[in-house]
C-alpha cells in the first residue's frame, strides 16, 4: 500500500500532454497552436497586479517547458519512455539525436549507471569486515568423565579463538584517479598482527584501468604491487598482477594472470595462473541466471589441488531467498556445504551455512551483511563427523531465525512501513495543497479570458459551460461526501472552448490548467452541464476518456 501511494503522489512528474491538452500523437502544428493559446492566457505582461503577475509567470514557465520538450523530437522520445525524470539524467546533450526508442532506453540505462558510479565515487564508500571465530567443540567432543573431577566441569567451555577486522575507504582524486586506504588486524590463539595498504587506481580508458599498491605489516614487511585490467574484446578481458614482498626471509616475488570470457549471455569462463608461494593453475565456469547460480572449478597447484562444484537456487520472492550447496574435494580432504540466505530488512542480508568436512569436522558459519559492512561468525562445533552436531547446526539456526523473525523482525518492519506511510500521507497533503493553490491561481488568471469567450459564444448561441465537476462521484444521498470528493472546473473548461467546441484528449484531466486531483489514487470522472444553441446538454466522462462537445447524444430530452 505504501508503494502505491508513493507512486500516486509523484506530483512533480506532471503530464506535459495534459497540460497542453494535446494528443500523444499531436503534430508540430497542434503543439504550436496549443502553446500560443496558453501563452496568450498566461503571459505575465497581461497582468498588473504583482501577485497575479507572479502566478502567471509560474504557469507560463510550466507551459513553455512542456512545449520545449514536446516540440523537440529527441526530448519527446525520452519523455515518452521515461517521463520527466528521464530528462534530468546528465549526458543527454551529447547523445546522438537520431535514435530509436530501444536505443534511447539503452542509452538512458547506461547514463544512469554512470551517474550512480560518479555519485558513489564522490563518497568515501567505506567497506568493512568483522570476523569472530568461536570454538564450541566442547559442546560435542568433550568426555564427561574427564570433567567430573574439575571445578565447573559440568558446563561446556566456549571461547573466541580468533578475530579479524578490516576496513577500507576510497578518496576520489580526479575524474580518473581514486585512492583506496585499507587496513586489517588479526589474532589467533593469542598471536596476531596487522597491515595497512595504500592503493592508487587510474582509469586509463573505457577499456581498462591500472593500480599501484603499497603495503606494510608487522609480520611480512613492506609490499609493492601492480595490477592491470584490459578489455580485449566486448566479451573478453585480462587481468595481470605482480608483487614484491619484503619478508624476514628475503624477497618473495609473486605474479598472476587471469583471462575471462563470456561464453554466452549467462556464462563466464575463467582461466588463472599464479606463481609464488602458492603456485597454481585454476579454471572455472560460472553460470548466473535469474533463478540459479552454478560454479565448477578445478585447481592444480602446490600445495593445494581441488575440484569444486556449487549450486545456488534463487527464489523469486520479496525477501530474495536463496538456498545453496557445494562440494569440494582435494588433497586436503573433502568438504560439503549447504545453507540459505535471506533479506531481513531493506539493507541487511542474513545467511547461515553448515560446513561438513574431513578432517575439518562440522562448522556453522553465520554471516550478516549490513549495507557495506560484513559480520562473520564461524562457529566450530566438532572435529569429528557427529550426526548430533550436524542436526543442531542445521535445525538450531532455523528455529532461532523463525522466532526472531516472528517476534522482532516482523513487528519492526511493520512499524517502519506505518511510519513511512504516515510520512507519505503528510507529504501528499502538502502536495495536494500546493496543486490546489496553483489551480486556484490559474482560475483567477482565466477570469478575463473566460468573460470574453462567454460573450463571444452568447452572441452566436454557441457553447456555454454551465456547470462542471471533476473527481469521484458517489450516490446522491451522500451530498456532503460528494462535495468533498469533487472540484468545480467550470471556468477552466470554458477557457478551453474555441469556435463553439471543447476537445479533451485521452490523458488524465488532472494535468489541465486549473485542475488538481481531489481524490488521489481513486477513479475520477468529469461531469458537465452545458448549453448549445439554446439547448441543455449533459455528459459524464471517465478521467482518461477523450471528450468532444457538443454532441447530439448529450442533449437532455425535455419532459413531456
Amino acid at each position: 500500500m505504501a508503494a502505491s501511494l508513493g507512486d500516486d503522489f509523484e506530483f512533480n512528474n506532471q503530464d506535459y500532454y495534459s497540460l497542453l491538452n494535446v494528443r500523444k500523437e499531436a503534430t508540430a502544428e497542434e503543439l504550436k497552436a496549443s502553446y500560443r493559446r496558453l501563452c496568450m492566457l498566461y503571459h505575465p505582461d497581461k497582468h498588473r497586479d504583482p501577485e497575479l503577475k507572479r502566478q502567471a509567470e509560474q504557469l507560463f514557465n510550466q507551459v513553455h517547458r512542456a512545449y520545449e520538450v514536446l516540440s523537440d523530437d529527441h526530448s519527446r522520445a525520452i519523455y515518452d519512455i521515461f517521463g520527466k525524470k528521464g530528462l534530468e539524467v546528465e549526458g543527454w546533450e551529447v547523445v546522438e539525436r537520431k535514435r530509436t526508442p530501444a536505443e534511447i532506453r539503452e542509452e538512458y540505462e547506461r547514463l544512469q549507471r554512470e551517474r550512480e558510479e560518479r555519485r558513489l565515487q564522490q563518497r568515501t564508500n567505506p567497506k568493512g569486515t568483522i570476523s569472530v571465530g568461536i570454538d564450541a567443540t566442547d559442546l560435542f567432543d568433550r568426555y564427561d568423565e574427564d570433567f567430573e573431577e574439575m571445578p565447573g566441569g559440568g558446563f561446556p567451555h566456549i571461547e573466541i579463538n580468533k578475530m579479524h577486522i578490516s576496513q577500507s575507504i576510497e578518496a576520489p582524486l580526479t575524474n580518473s584517479d581514486t585512492a583506496v586506504l585499507s587496513g586489517s588486524l588479526s589474532t589467533h590463539n593469542g598471536n596476531g598482527g596487522g597491515n595497512i595498504n595504500m592503493t592508487v587506481r587510474r582509469v586509463t580508458s573505457a577499456k581498462g584501468w591500472g593500480e599501484v599498491e603499497f603495503g606494510a605489516g608487522d609480520i611480512l614487511g613492506p609490499l609493492i604491487g601492480l595490477k592491470l585490467l584490459r578489455n580485449i574484446t566486448a566479451r573478453c578481458f585480462v587481468t595481470a598482477q605482480c608483487g614484491l614482498q619484503f619478508s624476514p626471509r628475503g624477497l618473495r616475488p609473486s605474479c598472476s594472470l587471469m583471462t575471462a570470457r563470456h561464453l554466452d549471455q549467462n556464462t563466464m569462463g575463467y582461466l588463472q595462473w599464479r606463481w609464488g608461494p602458492n603456485s597454481a593453475m585454476t579454471t572455472s565456469l560460472v553460470r548466473d541466471t535469474k533463478s540459479s547460480h552454478c560454479t565448477l572449478a578445478l585447481q592444480l597447484g602446490v600445495p593445494h589441488s581441488y575440484l569444486m562444484m556449487s549450486y545456488q537456487y534463487k527464489f523469486q520472492d520479496e525477501d530474495q531467498t536463496k538456498v545453496k550447496g557445494s562440494i569440494k574435494t582435494g588433497w586436503f580432504g573433502s568438504v560439503v556445504e549447504y545453507g540459505a540466505e535471506r533479506k531481513i530488512s531493506r539493507h541487511s542480508i542474513l545467511s547461515a551455512t553448515v560446513s561438513i568436512g574431513v578432517p575439518q569436522g562440522v562448522t556453522l558459519k553465520i554471516k550478516l551483511a549490513r549495507a557495506s559492512q560484513t559480520y562473520l561468525f564461524p562457529i566450530h562445533l566438532t572435529d569429528q563427523l557427529l550426526p548430533s552436531a550436524v542436526f543442531y547446526a542445521t535445525v538450531g539456526p532455523l528455529l532461532v531465525y523463525m522466532a526472531v523473525h516472528r517476534l522482532v523482525i516482523i513487528p519492526y518492519t511493520q512499524a517502519q512501513k506505518e511510519q513511512e506511510l504516515e510520512l507519505q500521507r503528510k507529504s501528499s497533503a502538502t502536495d495536494i495543497a500546493k496543486k490546489k493553490q496553483e489551480a486556484e491561481s490559474a482560475v483567477l488568471l482565466m477570469q478575463e479570458s473566460v468573460r470574453r469567450i462567454i460573450e463571444a459564444e452568447e452572441s452566436k448561441m454557441g457553447l456555454i459551460i454551465l456547470n462542471a465537476w471533476y473527481g469521484k462521484f458517489v450516490s446522491d444521498t451522500s451530498q456532503k461526501q460528494e462535495k468533498a470528493k469533487v472540484i468545480d472546473v467550470t471556468v477552466p473548461l470554458q477557457c478551453l472552448v474555441k469556435d463553439s467546441k471543447l476537445i479533451l484528449t485521452e490523458a488524465s484531466k488532472t494535468g489541465l490548467p486549473g485542475f488538481y486531483d481531489p481524490c488521489v489514487g481513486e477513479e475520477k470522472s468529469l461531469k458537465l452541464l452545458y448549453q448549445f444553441r439554446g439547448v441543455m446538454h449533459q455528459v459524464i466522462s471517465a478521467d482518461t476518456e477523450p471528450l468532444r462537445i457538443p454532441k447530439q447524444s448529450h442533449k437532455i430530452e425535455s419532459e413531456s
